[in-house]
């Protein structure tokens, strides 16, 4: 079995929120995200989608251990809207995530106070509607063995619960396969007689 510290929460699909005052509205949009790389594409079409929009401010959280982050306040007043976005990702112990919101001014200035209230509470709608699911950090391998240490290779994959996936096999064969992190000694372990190892 998995370590508890290999798990962590993210969500399991985006959800949205909504906050109003004073005319303005702030509406949240929260992805599912697993790389740095998934961000920037996300926030576009957010920004294409609703171009007539002042603002996109947006924060995000990548990782098992949540250390990739950034909050970026799209030209609100330094810290009073991607700050509070990430303050409501870190409140709810999540990672894996990506909060967009997307602001229309309503015509009366809300201060900096109204700011951080609005991006916080329509972050925590959108997390509120989420569907939370537990992961497990793992690193992905790719194995590589001889015919005739198939059956032994199956049974350590098997044994220890672990996916398999992109499986070739001929006289060499080759697997994928993820790891549990607190399950990565054990796997180099059993299967080093049989394979080589290529970290994915």
């Amino acid at each position: 079995m998995a370590d508890t510290a290999d798990k962590y929460k993210s969500i399991a699909a985006p959800s949205e929120g909504l906050f109003k005052d004073n005319g303005s509205r702030f509406i949240a949009f929260a992805y599912p995200v697993e790389s740095v790389e998934e961000v920037k594409p996300l926030v576009d079409a957010l920004k294409k989608e609703y171009h007539d929009a002042r603002h996109h401010c947006f924060a995000y959280r990548v990782g098992h251990k949540g250390d990739v982050f950034r909050a970026n306040d799209d030209g609100e007043p330094s810290g009073s809207a991607g700050r509070p976005i990430l303050g409501q990702i870190d409140s709810a112990g999540l990672s894996d995530i990506l909060v967009v919101v997307v602001r229309y001014f309503g015509g009366i200035k809300l201060g900096i106070p109204g700011l951080i209230r609005a991006y916080k509470t329509s972050t925590a709608d959108a997390l509120a509607s989420a569907t939370i699911i537990e992961k497990t950090a793992c690193k992905a391998f790719k194995i590589q063995f001889d015919y005739l240490s198939m059956n032994s290779v199956m049974k350590v994959l098997k044994d220890m619960g672990l996916p398999q996936t992109d499986q070739q096999f001929g006289e060499k064969c080759s697997i994928a396969t993820k790891v549990p992190l607190s399950q990565i000694d054990t796997f180099l372990d059993k299967l080093n007689n049989y394979c080589e190892f290529i970290v994915k």
